[in-house]
């Protein structure tokens, strides 16, 4: 087969994909019989002639990239437990499979169809379960987002992450968008189909089964028990996810080594996704897609970032605890909301914990989720306040454009009755630098709502070179909530490291 490849191929945000054809023709001055699109970007930098770039390959016979079949372990398969059924335990269970080993997938939650019931009760009259909600449940935390794939870990198995999703369901596209997202809408599908997947292939899946204890012997995983009830165990995969903090005192109390870890915390902010297309795009463009912005600020001595940004989405309420509120953002596929949001969180530094702790990072989160649920005055409504107000030091007492989305609802509080100092001053400082680039974002009636404090894991799980835990052979802390991993790609990425780290200790 002869294969071409084309780089910065132009495509005008009114030309059809469809044309691509006649551009690689134009190009190689020879008939283009097959292509395939490698890479897609849009290029806004100059708002008079924003434009679509492909990278293409060209061949004269059919495209077809089929990975090399994994080598499957020979001796007789260990008892594997994988604890969470997030990104990091699906994918590590999916491989593990793919390595001849069946395991055993257990998750505290509920499956994702109940559990998405629970979290839209919890939206609408905020009726609250503790083990079922935006943190807690199949699928994990990302679930509910926008389902972003972007990474900037540069893993050679982030494409077979890609590629696992687009077998699931996911829009093929996510294969070759330099900015790739399923949507929350399309993520609760593709969760559904890996669980049916798991189990016609001979996995065991157990819901409602929390992770209890652990029995170590010898410095060796002997056992796990789930709801106090013993389970035989060779190996267990700990994606129990950041809001795990009961795990954590389990696992601390068992003697597992167990570091603090920097986190950001702060809020989310919303426009009106109109306007933040103006701002990126210009006018008279149809068929772009929502826009979106990330952005950076050193204006103070903490960097301040936005992280997570949802166009046409909504802020959720993803408290993972009783009397306390968090705030996430999620966007279907469509991202057709009138509103868009980003977390816009500050730098938190281990001094600021106050403890040397293990868990002290878990107590700062707390600490400010708390205050957020009193300063609204309870039942899970969440504190808003203008951006205008807050540059200002002022209290906000009505709205402008910009109405908050986020449900059971809201109450004007200031967000420095529950920011620490620190926070709320690097926020002062870089709204209005971020607005500099950015124009608009520090419009007077865009809404902060709080807390945004889960943005990552506050602890990590110390894991030594084979990926075990240290000094506890057949523990495999993995993903995001054991500190290895900022988002859906590169935990699930994790999870495929784990189950190969398994497979390669029983070849």
């Amino acid at each position: 087969m002869n294969r071409l490849v084309l780089h910065n191929v132009i495509l005008k945000p009114y030309e059809k994909e469809s044309s691509l054809v006649s551009l690689c023709a134009r190009k190689l001055r020879a008939p283009c019989k097959y292509f395939r699109i490698l890479k897609k970007s849009l290029d806004a930098r100059d708002k008079g002639d924003i434009r679509w770039v492909y990278t293409l390959e060209c061949a004269d016979e059919p495209i077809s990239e089929t990975p090399p079949a994994l080598e499957k372990i020979s001796k007789p398969a260990p008892r594997v437990v994988v604890a969470g059924m997030g990104p990091a335990g699906l994918f590590c269970a999916l491989r593990l499979l793919d390595r001849g080993i069946a395991p055993l997938v257990v998750e505290r939650g509920k499956p994702v169809e109940e559990r998405a019931q629970d979290a839209a009760l919890f939206r609408a009259r905020g009726v609250f379960d503790p083990e079922s909600n935006v943190q807690f449940g199949e699928g994990g935390a990302g679930t509910f987002s926008d389902g972003k794939l972007f990474t900037q870990t540069n893993s050679p198995l982030n494409r077979a992450v890609l590629d696992t999703f687009v077998r699931f369901g996911a829009p093929p596209e996510i294969a070759y968008l330099n900015k790739p997202h399923i949507g929350s809408d399309n993520l609760q599908k593709i969760v559904a189909a890996m669980r049916a997947d798991i189990l016609r292939r001979g996995g065991k899946v157990r819901f409602s089964a929390k992770l209890t204890d652990v029995e170590i012997k010898d410095g060796k995983l002997s056992a796990v028990f789930l709801n106090g009830e013993r389970t035989e165990a060779d190996e267990l995969v700990l994606a129990v996810g950041h809001s795990a903090r009961d795990t954590f005192e389990l696992l601390l109390s068992r003697g597992f080594l167990i570091e603090q870890k920097e986190f950001a915390a702060g809020v989310r902010i919303e426009h009106l996704q109109e306007k933040i297309g103006r701002a990126q795009y210009g006018a008279g463009y149809a068929g772009l897609p929502a826009a979106d912005y990330k952005l950076v600020s050193h204006a103070s001595a903490r960097a301040v970032f936005t992280f997570c940004m949802c166009p046409g989405g909504v802020v959720l309420p993803s408290s993972g605890e009783e009397g306390g509120v968090v705030v996430n953002g999620m966007s279907d596929y469509a991202r057709a909301g009138r509103n868009a949001n980003a977390a816009l969180v500050v730098q938190v530094k281990r001094e600021d914990f106050g403890s040397e702790h293990p868990l002290a990072g878990v107590w700062f989160q707390r600490k400010m989720e708390r205050a957020a649920f009193a300063a609204a005055g309870g039942g899970y409504r969440a504190p808003v306040q203008l951006a205008g107000d807050f540059l200002a030091g002022r209290e906000s007492y009505y709205f402008g454009e910009v109405r908050p989305t986020y449900t059971p609802g809201t109450s004007f509080a200031p967000t420095d009755a529950y920011l620490p100092p620190e926070l709320c001053a690097a926020l002062r400082a870089a709204i209005p630098d971020m607005n500099s680039r950015l124009e608009g974002f520090s419009a007077y009636d865009a809404v902060l709502t709080g807390v945004e404090s889960r943005t990552s894991s506050p602890v990590r799980i110390v894991r030594d070179d084979t990926l075990q835990a240290a000094g506890r052979e057949g523990v495999y802390p993995c993903g995001e909530g054991c500190g290895y991993a900022g988002g859906i790609t590169s935990a699930a990425a994790d999870g495929l490291r784990v189950a190969d780290a398994i497979a390669k200790k029983y070849a």
